[in-house]
């Protein structure tokens, strides 16, 4: 049975319900980790969790040490990662609380580092990337929404932004032009650093908040913590039920 590791985004620190039996250092070749691989049981199966921002959340999303998190994981024995990204709603499908499960992702993000494949090479590495999330992991996940009942989105376009602000109605409505559903700061380079370590990647995302220019006011940080505590508690039943039915 695989060893699935949750990576844990913007109100999801904690991982309720893992009964903890270790945990795996924070150093690394790249690096310290966001913070400590909480290993532990959920259901009987083996489970990995990092809270990606740390904990306590104290890290921006273009400051995560993307590639020390990656490589941690893997190093633990970790098999396939399911990550919990909060992100906004551009597309009107995308409303405030929905989930969504993404097939398909744009990256906007600069200056991060984004690959395994740079230094001390014996040979240049193309990874393919044509599909960036696992479709058999994105699957699982789809077929669990499904059967505890959660509205939620099969498909979108994930449009990686850099941060920590939040964007323009400009570059929402470019966003959208470029065919891109939901928003986030974190979904680049995570994704393609697990394709680099051959770990399956899916994404469960949380929509927050509409994005920039798709609501009727301003976005506020107190309007996105109310429905981040009630989602991620969604999103905890989600990942309980996942383990348990794997």
């Amino acid at each position: 049975m695989n060893a699935l590791a949750i990576i844990g985004g913007s109100g999801l620190t904690r991982l309720a319900g893992l009964k903890q039996t270790g945990e795996a250092s924070s150093d690394t070749p790249y690096g310290p980790t966001s913070a400590p691989i909480i290993k532990g049981l959920m259901a009987g199966r083996e489970v990995f969790f990092m809270a990606r921002h740390g904990d306590p959340h104290r890290i921006p999303p273009h400051r995560v040490n993307y590639r020390a998190n990656l490589w941690a994981l893997k190093q633990a024995g970790a098999d396939e990662i399911l990550a919990v990204n909060a992100v906004g709603g551009i597309h009107p499908a995308m409303g405030v609380g929905h989930f969504c499960v993404p097939h398909q992702l744009i990256d906007y993000t600069w200056g991060r580092h984004s690959t395994f494949f740079e230094e001390d090479l014996d040979a240049v590495t193309h990874i393919d990337f044509t599909h960036p999330y696992d479709e058999g992991l994105r699957q699982r996940l789809i077929g669990v929404l499904a059967r505890v009942g959660v509205a939620h989105s099969a498909y979108g376009v994930y449009a990686a932004t850099q941060g920590p602000r939040l964007e323009t109605a400009a570059e929402i409505s470019l966003l959208e032009r470029d065919g891109c559903d939901i928003v986030g700061m974190t979904g680049m380079p995570e994704a393609a650093l697990a394709r680099e370590l051959e770990l399956p990647y899916a994404s469960l995302s949380l929509v927050v908040n509409p994005a920039a220019g798709k609501g009727s006011g301003v976005i506020t940080m107190a309007d996105i913590e109310k429905v981040m505590e009630s989602g991620m508690e969604q999103a905890r039943m989600i990942i309980n039920a996942m383990v348990a039915g794997a």
